[in-house]
């Protein structure tokens, strides 16, 4: 009889780009933090300086749970509130998780998805750090060396608040290939829009107990399945929860 071949299974491609991430930030000195899924609209929004009815709300689609059970998390940012209750300064965290946001789904676009954030909390805590940290991470994820520039935008709980454009690290911000063809990953511009970040309001470090007269820092977000489809070349977000294992075996 002929013996079967044991097919040994691997990390799901998402379980190894946060793994890799978190090596990333673990080399320059941050701690992985973690919570629950499940969240309190306070630690998603009331704490994180979006009260009820303020109009930023609307920028995440909410899950809220019946019977006033709480709601699913839109975004990793409580992970910040509740180790900075816990926790103090200095401090330097990044907290990846799954996070939930009630929307149609698309190429670009799923109800459930995986994001990073980070916290970096000191006295002397700028955004020449902040973007120093970053270049960094960004360089050592995609293995090519990479610059980042600062567009302003608003985030409420950051104040500046910037969207982060990455140099291509496909054309090395040309926006075209060696043989002149356009470059897919850019678009020809040789900027790729990749994250936001800022420096944390003060009224949320006085929420936690910490005086921002003292204390200062920075928070930034990154989309884990962006960054793995930028890095992979996956055309179709949907792909990494699909279950095929044609998709799966690939990496």
């Amino acid at each position: 009889m002929e013996e079967k071949k044991e097919i040994k299974g691997h990390k799901h491609i998402l379980s190894q780009v946060i793994r890799d991430c978190v090596n990333i930030f673990t080399e320059l000195g941050f701690t992985v933090a973690d919570g629950p899924e499940v969240e309190t609209e306070y630690y998603n929004f009331d704490a994180l300086n979006v009260p009820k009815d303020h109009p930023a709300r609307d920028m995440w689609d909410t899950f809220w749970l019946a019977d006033d059970k709480g709601l699913l998390r839109t975004h990793t940012s409580p992970v910040q509130i509740r180790y900075m209750e816990k926790n103090k300064p200095p401090l330097a965290i990044i907290a990846p998780g799954k996070v939930f946001r009630y929307e149609a789904t698309d190429a670009t676009h799923e109800a459930q998805f995986y994001q990073l954030e980070g916290l970096m909390i000191d006295k002397t805590i700028s955004l020449a750090n902040m973007k120093a940290i970053l270049e960094f991470f960004l360089t050592k994820f995609f293995r090519a060396e990479v610059t980042i520039r600062l567009r302003p935008s608003y985030f409420p709980f950051v104040e500046p608040g910037s969207e982060i454009d990455m140099s291509c690290f496909r054309c090395k911000g040309n926006g075209y290939g060696s043989t002149g063809e356009s470059c897919n990953v850019c678009k020809t511009t040789g900027w790729i829009e990749i994250m936001g970040a800022g420096m944390v309001q003060p009224s949320v470090l006085n929420g936690v107990g910490i005086n921002p007269r003292d204390w200062q820092g920075f928070a930034f977000g990154v989309g884990i399945d962006r960054i793995a489809m930028l890095k992979y070349g996956v055309p179709d977000v949907r792909l990494f929860y699909g279950g095929d294992l044609r998709f799966i075996e690939q990496f």
